[in-house]
């Protein structure tokens, strides 16, 4: 089988090319404009990524058979400020349908956050199918959730593959039973955990697991709360409904993790009842990385880093499709 070439635009740490690389994928190109993230890519695949794609003549990008891309999702997550292409980094998405144009790859695939499926009344979405439609494009799409692949985090993010060879069907991917974070912890020997005193936080009674994203709300932090403006009765509902306060179980599975949040405060209730911070080396592993993955920048850096990142296994259940559904199964490239 002769070698199938992609490109990661937006590279990041890395996490699209380690789930594409699980099927024999070749990648023969790569951008980003953060360095730190450049460091990280560099020391573990020995390729440092071109920097801003908006200087990068297309012309000089080699030919290719999969574009793949995790552009920037600031201007469309909840979490931002959601401006979409007003946005400089929303207009990024135009220089990948620059290099489309230029390379006509047989497959695109396309990361972002879920949120971008509502944006702007769903008009920023459209924009993004129409383009790849007219450069000849067949489109589908899906938000699929990181913790259906085997990983213990409700991470969703929308998929969009578009393709020369016909539609790709998300019905065939391979889907993973849900487990529990218990099973990414470091062991009590391994880790430096950094427990809260009883007297900061508070638990509630009998907490539900819920049914769609898996979460167990356990609890939240003392922290300070707003009184001013606040109706009386309900000034522990500003503790309860800022993310960085919230303590879920480790029996269920974590919430996503943000890229806004440098200081890592995730906090989890153990089976012991106590609660400690998620440490970083449980970030990486609820993403998906291997263990052997090098890590060269700060904690603050990575906990950013992890936060625009993938879950790898999610990349690597989707890459496996592209493989079958346009190139073919006969080599099986998969690392066992």
């Amino acid at each position: 089988m002769n070698p199938i070439y992609f490109i990661d635009l937006f590279c990041g740490i890395g996490g699209i090319r380690l789930g594409m690389e699980t099927q024999g994928f070749e990648c023969i190109f790569s951008c980003d404009i953060n360095t730190e993230c450049q460091r990280t890519y560099n020391i573990n695949f020995g390729e440092m990524p071109y920097g801003d794609i908006t200087q990068i003549d297309e012309k000089s990008i080699p030919n290719h058979h999969i574009l793949c891309a995790g552009f920037p999702c600031q201007p469309f997550s909840i979490s931002g400020k959601q401006k979409g292409f007003e946005d400089t980094r929303g207009t990024l998405f135009f220089d990948i349908c620059r290099i489309i144009d230029e390379k006509k790859p047989p497959v695109v695939f396309l990361e972002n956050v879920k949120h971008l499926v509502h944006h702007n009344n769903g008009k920023t979405l459209q924009t993004i199918l129409d383009k790849l439609e007219i450069l000849g494009y067949t489109v589908s799409w899906r938000v699929l959730n990181g913790a259906d692949f085997g990983v213990p985090q409700n991470r969703e993010r929308i998929i969009i593959i578009g393709s020369l060879l016909g539609k790709f069907d998300f019905d065939k991917i391979k889907l993973i039973p849900r487990g529990r974070l218990l099973e990414s912890l470091d062991n009590e020997t391994e880790g430096i955990f950094e427990y809260l005193s009883p007297t900061e936080y508070t638990l509630i009674e009998n907490p539900k697991q819920q049914p769609g994203s898996g979460l167990i709300f356990a609890g939240y932090r003392n922290k300070s709360i707003r009184k001013v403006g606040v109706r009386p009765g309900t000034e522990h509902l500003s503790r309860v409904h800022k993310q960085p306060n919230r303590i879920y179980s480790a029996l269920g599975i974590h919430p996503t993790l943000p890229s806004q949040e440098s200081s890592g405060r995730f906090f989890i209730l153990t089976p012991d009842n106590r609660v400690r911070k998620l440490t970083i080396s449980e970030c990486w592993r609820i993403m998906g990385f291997p263990e052997t993955y090098i890590k060269v920048s700060s904690i603050g850096e990575q906990y950013k880093q992890l936060g625009n990142s993938v879950c790898v296994p999610m990349i690597k259940a989707v890459a496996r499709e592209i493989k079958k559904q346009f190139f073919g199964s006969e080599q099986n490239f998969e690392s066992q």
